[in-house]
């Protein structure tokens, strides 16, 4: 039901809760994380949905093919760093 803790542990968490911070003070606890849980799933709801429409984004963005690998161009002399003979030499 609750994960890990069973009926005994959570009846103990809540004991060791109430004598600490009292009866008046523990609803007003319970409603403050009761408002952090709220707000963190919201939050974690938001970000879900901003990525999903990112990733949509990008699926229908028309894809652009990729640009050609450099290269020497025709005709242009062997660079330096070659190490070829060059053959036209003597």
């Amino acid at each position: 039901m609750f994960g890990p803790l069973g009926i005994w542990e959570i009846l103990l968490i809540l004991g060791i809760a109430l004598l600490i911070f009292g009866p008046k003070k523990l609803p007003e606890i319970g409603r403050t994380l009761g408002r952090g849980i709220g707000e963190f799933r919201r939050a974690t709801t938001d970000l879900k949905r901003s990525i999903e429409q990112e990733i949509d984004a990008e699926e229908r963005a028309p894809k652009l093919p990729n640009p050609p690998a450099l290269s020497e161009p025709a005709g242009s002399e062997p660079s330096i760093g070659s190490g070829g003979s060059g053959g036209s030499e003597s």
